[in-house]
């Protein structure tokens, strides 16, 4: 069994294609549940990526749970230079106001140009549908007045040298579909949302790539798949954040387990969206590999 609620190296320094990374710390400041006394959980995600020259945020989470965390972990979000948003719902960039009050400076915030869509949840009734808004919280106006920079790309943005995120996902695998849950409301009433917003953050570290998931929603493997088309690096050595596998299948979660085997993942800490059923497979088949990414756990690469 792993303890990784302290600092976990999970990798080496030297980099094999001729440069150096000084130490990447990784620290989860919302998730589901809390790692400890002092720490709050809360639905939602929020992962801190701190390479020493700059410090990225995948999402905020779903309240100010973030601020509150990183204050009772003394770290300072002053430092954040970038926030990557992993899509447009609430419990991933419900706590972009807080962030930017708490900081008081210029931060940039990377997202596709779809993140902002009217985005719903269809809740099933015996009496009918129900749909329940689960999109940004905030004014986009709002946010840059607090002193967001929005960076919208489609296509992989590279934060530096060595952090990248995926831009759009493509749908490659078969057993992987986009949760049929998720709706987008427009002029012609609702329609289903096919999350193309939905991107995740890759680091290129000695051992392989570090995936940073949010929710996965295009998928767990495609977006693995991905991150290894876009860095041109074969090598998964950690995955870590949200899987989306809460509503898996048995075919679905069979051949992701079938997969992440084939990648030679390392470390796997799941979070959030990922479910506790299909959490105890995950740790049922890749035993000490497996962690579970909760709210104040601290990571080192």
């Amino acid at each position: 069994m792993i303890i990784v609620r302290r600092n976990l190296r999970l990798g080496g320094e030297k980099m094999s294609w001729g440069w150096e990374i000084m130490g990447v710390n990784l620290t989860t400041l919302c998730e589901n549940t809390s790692s400890g006394f002092g720490i709050s959980g809360e639905w939602g995600l929020s992962i801190m990526v701190d390479t020493g020259e700059a410090v990225a945020l995948l999402d905020t989470g779903f309240s100010d749970s973030l601020v509150r965390n990183a204050r009772f972990k003394e770290i300072d979000l002053k430092r954040v230079t970038h926030v990557v948003l992993s899509h447009g719902h609430g419990d991933h960039t419900g706590g972009l106001r807080s962030l930017l009050q708490e900081t008081h400076k210029k931060v940039n915030i990377i997202a596709h140009p779809e993140f902002g869509g009217s985005k719903y949840s269809r809740i099933e009734k015996e009496k009918g549908d129900r749909y329940q808004y689960i999109g940004v919280p905030f004014r986009r106006e709002e946010l840059e007045n607090l002193g967001a920079s929005f960076i919208l790309s489609k296509e992989p943005f590279w934060l530096n040298e060595h952090m990248v995120t995926t831009g759009e996902v493509p749908m490659l695998t078969a057993f992987e579909k986009v949760d049929q849950n998720m709706y987008l409301k427009t002029k012609n009433g609702f329609v289903p949302d096919p999350l193309v917003d939905d991107q995740a953050l890759v680091i290129k570290a000695a051992k392989g790539l570090v995936i940073i998931l949010g929710c996965a929603h295009r998928g767990m493997v495609n977006t693995m798949l991905h991150a290894r088309e876009i860095t041109g690096e074969e090598r998964i050595y950690a995955v870590l954040g949200g899987t989306h596998l809460i509503r898996a299948g048995e075919e679905q979660l069979r051949e992701t387990v079938k997969k992440i085997k084939e990648f030679g993942v390392e470390k796997l800490g799941v979070s959030h969206c990922t479910g506790l059923m299909p959490a105890t497979v995950l740790a049922r088949e890749f035993k000490d590999k497996f962690f579970f990414n909760n709210a104040g756990t601290s990571i080192e690469i």
